[in-house]
């Protein structure tokens, strides 16, 4: 089956989305220069695993996957601890893969999944199902078929990687490894690390500042929807059809991102205060970090301190106060509390 390609459609309101969301995923990319701030990846790498993680029911907390990364002692579950260290590893060696190799998908799989399954590192010889809780979503196809399954896919992904908008190209990955579920354990973190992966390769390198697990997270009753949606339209259709899963990536996951990043006139009103003198490089490395950690979310500026590790409470007061007055973030009173977030 050389010339297998998965079946979707591009519908108008995928396209307009998919437009829109590109071009602002550019924008923060080319704006913020956020390839050069390491510390930004790795906080939003701590949030992406511990979002990925938590998909998968590991009780650790954002603190506690923290920890794991600092190397502290963390009292847990040692899988669950086990599962932090091996995600770790694995971002932190994504510019080694060749995300259209089979080969570098299974030695990802086995840094994923080391001393955590007997098949780490090698396609299930055994039967698998995608459950969501204790409901079977679908049977994943059997395993004597997955070698060739994937084999199919890697094909249509060389072929088709230059002809298909990456956003939309990496989501049907997503549905397609999903569905095959070529491992014994671990394809939803695989499934999720490839996709941004495969953003990255394809010049949405800002993709690593943004947690997309969070949001696939976030949304979980309608992800695992997608897969029932298309699995009933087979029935009916006797055809699998991925139309649905690519309609809730693009606006439950894609169209979530589009809306925690700044808007123009954000950026804009940034650039210009930069410009005139108006933002010290401490104020300057702040915004940089709320933009990555928080997105659209809520902080406080006794979390912002804790989260940035590098400021004193009297510099993130003042940063708030003068960034709020430039109309950069706005507040938001709770009883006597105060929080924060990015205007969007």
């Amino acid at each position: 089956m050389g010339d297998y390609a998965p079946p979707f459609t591009i519908t108008n309101k995928i396209l307009t989305y998919v437009s829109s969301i590109s071009e602002k995923i550019g924008r923060i990319t080319a704006t913020s220069s956020l390839e050069s701030k390491p510390h930004l990846r790795r906080n939003n790498r701590i949030k992406s695993i511990h979002s990925s993680l938590k998909i998968e029911a590991n009780s650790l907390s954002l603190g506690q996957v923290r920890d794991v990364i600092g190397g502290k002692t963390v009292l847990g579950k040692q899988t669950e601890i086990q599962e932090v260290k091996n995600a770790y590893e694995a971002y932190e060696r994504l510019s080694e893969i060749d995300p259209y190799s089979i080969k570098d998908l299974k030695t990802f799989h086995g840094i994923m999944t080391r001393y955590l399954v007997n098949e780490s590192g090698d396609f299930r010889h055994g039967e698998e199902g995608v459950f969501n809780g204790d409901q079977c979503i679908f049977m994943a196809p059997p395993a004597h078929l997955v070698p060739e399954l994937m084999s199919d896919l890697f094909n249509w992904m060389n072929k088709s990687r230059n002809t298909i908008h990456p956003l939309i190209f990496a989501s049907v990955f997503h549905y397609e490894f999903v569905f095959i579920h070529p491992f014994a354990d671990g394809n939803g973190r695989m499934a999720r690390l490839m996709h941004l992966w495969y953003l990255v390769q394809q010049g949405y390198s800002s993709a690593l500042f943004v947690p997309l697990s969070e949001y696939i997270n976030k949304s979980r009753k309608s992800y695992y929807d997608a897969y029932t949606l298309v699995e009933k339209n087979a029935r009916i259709s006797g055809m699998l059809d991925a139309t649905p899963f690519l309609v809730y990536f693009i606006e439950h996951v894609y169209h979530k991102l589009n809306e925690a990043l700044p808007a123009a006139q954000t950026t804009a009103v940034f650039q210009e205060a930069l410009s005139h003198g108006q933002v010290t490089e401490k104020e300057k490395a702040l915004w940089e970090f709320v933009l990555s950690a928080y997105g659209d979310a809520e902080f406080s500026t006794k979390q912002l301190e804790k989260d940035f590790g590098n400021a004193a409470y009297a510099t993130i007061r003042s940063f708030v106060l003068k960034f709020e007055k430039l109309g950069l973030l706005k507040s938001t009173q709770y009883g006597n509390r105060v929080k924060y977030a990015v205007c969007v």
